[in-house]
């Protein structure tokens, strides 16, 4: 059986906690697997607003996510804090990918990795739109 490998960037410069909820675990008693995708969703908001960003307004246009990848690692738990942290790369005209890595806060174990690709879009017309300029070099220039 192949397995999805995802490499991650060498640098992270945002970070968020989140302590998992009931809704996150699954009947086996760890985190259920499609918590991992909402998750992520909510440490992609952060580090959004982090820059003065929403998915619906950087810098006039918004965001809407094109593919996802995740890598389970190791279980977590109900009441368990996770580090996310968040990198952006593989910059395009219209996208870019975002990257996480997910450790248990107290012992720094891997929990899992993800990716999600986004692109730009203008939602009033539902067109996609180049990325923006301010968007670009923030990140462009190693910052995240």
């Amino acid at each position: 059986m192949s397995r999805v490998k995802l490499g991650l960037p060498e640098t992270f410069n945002y970070t968020t906690d989140i302590r998992l909820r009931v809704a996150d675990i699954n009947y086996g008693g760890h985190m259920d697997n499609n918590a991992v995708l909402s998750l992520v969703h909510e440490a992609r908001v952060r580090f959004l607003e982090s820059h003065g960003y929403s998915e619906l307004d950087v810098d006039g246009v918004g965001v809407i996510m094109v593919d996802a990848v995740i890598q389970y690692k190791s279980e977590a738990f109900y009441g368990q804090t996770l580090t996310f942290e968040v990198a952006v790369d593989g910059m395009s005209r219209i996208g870019c990918d975002i990257f996480y890595r997910i450790t248990d806060r107290d012992t720094g174990r891997e929990v899992a990795r993800a990716k999600t690709g986004i692109a730009f879009l203008d939602y009033d017309t539902r067109k996609p739109k180049r990325m923006p300029e301010g968007f670009r070099s923030l990140f462009a220039a190693g910052e995240s």
